[in-house]
């Protein structure tokens, strides 16, 4: 199989200084779990990022060995949570309160049957409410245009303010690179 083309991005990185003044309502009427995960399995992990990242093609975390990957992941401060729609896994947010006092919001997104239900909002919120719970002064995240066209749109909507912007290149995953790193 050929390798991708390399895929040029434009990345935005965002802030948040203060906490938002309330977090949009969970949605009535489906079943909802928001789970925090403790030592999460790194094949579980590596599940979740390729489920909900491979259209946007997250593919830094799904390169790195396992040693690599688990000396991130099974920091005692790593905050995991796996968003769960009728039983079944539709999303995570992975924050890293360990910078100074930052908290980053590395990974956010749901799986492809949860998007257009209304979960969105909700779910960022949480995320956004996990970011303050460890205590940092400002909250991170990024995210760039390979994302999907409302993440920009919803970080600003709940209050996060673009700070900067850089170019990078994103080289997508063979199929075979990719199932080797989710079938290990």
């Amino acid at each position: 199989m050929d390798t991708p083309e390399p895929i040029q991005v434009t990345v935005t990185f965002l802030e948040m200084a203060t906490p938002p003044a309330h977090y949009p309502p969970l949605p009535y009427g489906r079943q909802i779990a928001l789970l925090r995960t403790h030592d999460i399995p790194l094949h579980f992990y590596r599940y979740l990022l390729d489920r909900v990242g491979r259209k946007w093609h997250w593919v830094n975390a799904l390169r790195l060995s396992d040693e690599e990957l688990v000396a991130g992941l099974h920091r005692e401060d790593r905050d995991i949570r796996v968003l769960y729609l009728d039983g079944a896994p539709a999303g995570f947010f992975d924050v890293k309160p360990h910078l100074p006092q930052e908290a980053d919001l590395a990974y956010f997104g749901m799986m492809e049957h949860a998007t257009g239900q209304g979960l969105g909002r909700w779910f960022l919120g949480a995320a956004i409410e996990a970011c303050w719970s460890h205590g940092p002064k400002r909250v991170t995240v990024q995210t760039c245009t390979l994302d999907h066209p409302a993440a920009l749109p919803l970080y600003q909507k709940l209050g996060f303010q673009p700070v900067a912007q850089k170019k990078e290149v994103v080289q997508p995953m063979t199929f075979t690179e990719r199932s080797q790193s989710v079938m290990r």
